[in-house]
């Protein structure tokens, strides 16, 4: 039995449409975004350092630690005796060898004539 209904309209197809849509679902599919830098520190992790410090600054800020804590071994060894007070002398010539590193990192960045 024929219908005497009118012939669907045609589909309007723009080649350049038709691309943009086909490389947006590949790329949703094969190029997933990538996750931000949240989720590389772990559940207990509190502090951070920000991405893209230039090396410089980032020792120079691990100097002025390094200085903090041999202060405060420098302190606590004079108040202690025997062992202990070895032992926090023994920290402290390892901060001065962290920081020889640190002084020889930062003169080969930034030599001084």
């Amino acid at each position: 039995m024929y219908k005497a209904t009118p012939n669907p309209p045609e589909p309007e197809t723009d080649p350049k449409k038709l691309q943009e849509a086909s490389d947006r679902a590949l790329d949703y599919y094969l190029n997933p975004k990538q996750a931000k830098s949240e989720s590389k520190s772990s559940p207990g992790q509190l502090f951070t350092v920000v991405d893209g410090i230039d090396t410089e600054s980032l020792l120079a800020n691990l100097s002025e630690n390094l200085a903090s804590a041999d202060a405060m071994v420098s302190d606590l060894a004079f108040d202690l005796k025997g062992s202990r007070r070895h032992v926090a002398f023994d920290i402290q010539q390892l901060i001065e060898l962290s920081r020889l590193l640190e002084n020889q990192m930062l003169d080969s960045i930034n030599p001084q004539h």
